[in-house]
């Protein structure tokens, strides 16, 4: 009996310690991943000119007039900081945790985004990106895992591509991969592709060009049935704040299904620091 024991002691052990160890390794993983967007950064980036949107329809003028100061060093790649609310659940049932967490923005390249949230055995920490999603409860028990296929790319590319116009609108100005049009009087939309990925987003904007509302089709398994389809995504924005002549948004709240009766803010976030690193602010 005390061999037996001792068996199920050893088991339990080098069982605890390969989850510490395979924990280790995503995090290394989220380094890695967080270090290689961050050198993408443009080391002498042009400046904003009005010039470069004078040709967008007129709501896209608006929002790259309030967005970006002229003459702002155009970075691309940003580092934002922030805490709030995630959730699991349902509009029934959205039991919130509270969250921390930590973004590494770089459309149309990728991004991560490392959080923990919750309490004790409720715990709950992990990462989103454009190549995985995987969360752990408690630090110990992986739970979610997944990524490294078509439908999670699709599904990430549209995340950070519509994120671009809230922290990151240089990557979104007209270019090779970047197209806008106009929707009607205060909505333009642009399409940012990338590695044969195509993805719009409706940016709608008020008088003075604050994007406020963010909507795009958005590929996701999200749904009853969990099978990919195209849907309604999108949020708010609010709290815009300047940042090395960036005006950003520092409240964010979005979900899915935008726009219907199914509508439920999943994510809702206050920013607490949003830098581009290698810029003057950062040195």
């Amino acid at each position: 009996m005390k061999l037996f024991f001792v068996i199920i002691l050893l088991v339990v052990v080098v069982s605890l310690a390969g989850l510490f160890v395979w924990r280790q390794l995503d995090h290394r993983s989220d380094r890695t991943e967080m270090n290689r967007l961050l050198a993408l950064q443009p080391a002498h980036p042009a400046r904003f000119s009005l010039a470069m949107v004078a040709n967008l329809p007129e709501p896209a003028r608006r929002y790259f007039a309030f967005a970006i100061a002229e003459g702002t060093p155009l970075y691309t790649v940003a580092q934002i900081e922030m805490e709030g609310q995630f959730s699991l659940g349902t509009n029934e049932a959205p039991n919130y945790m509270d969250m921390i967490a930590t973004q590494v923005l770089a459309a149309p390249n990728g991004f991560v985004w490392k959080m923990s949230g919750g309490l004790g055995l409720a715990a709950m920490s992990g990462s989103d990106s454009g190549r995985w999603t995987r969360f752990w409860f408690a630090g110990l028990a992986p739970v979610a895992r997944f990524g490294g296929d078509p439908d999670h790319a699709r599904s990430a590319f549209g995340r950070y591509v519509a994120e671009a116009a809230f922290w990151t609108p240089a990557a979104i100005l007209p270019g090779p991969n970047v197209t806008w049009e106009g929707v009607d009087q205060d909505t333009a939309r642009y399409t940012m592709t990338h590695e044969g990925i195509v993805q719009t987003v409706d940016v709608t904007v008020d008088a003075e060009g604050r994007p406020f509302r963010i909507e795009f089709p958005r590929w996701s398994n999200a749904n009853p049935e969990g099978m990919h389809q195209i849907q309604p995504f999108g949020g708010f924005l609010s709290g815009f704040r300047e940042v090395v002549g960036f005006r950003v948004p520092f409240h964010v709240e979005a979900g899915n299904w935008f726009g219907t009766q199914d509508y439920f803010p999943f994510f809702i976030a206050d920013v607490t620091e949003v830098r581009f690193p290698n810029s003057a602010a950062d040195e």
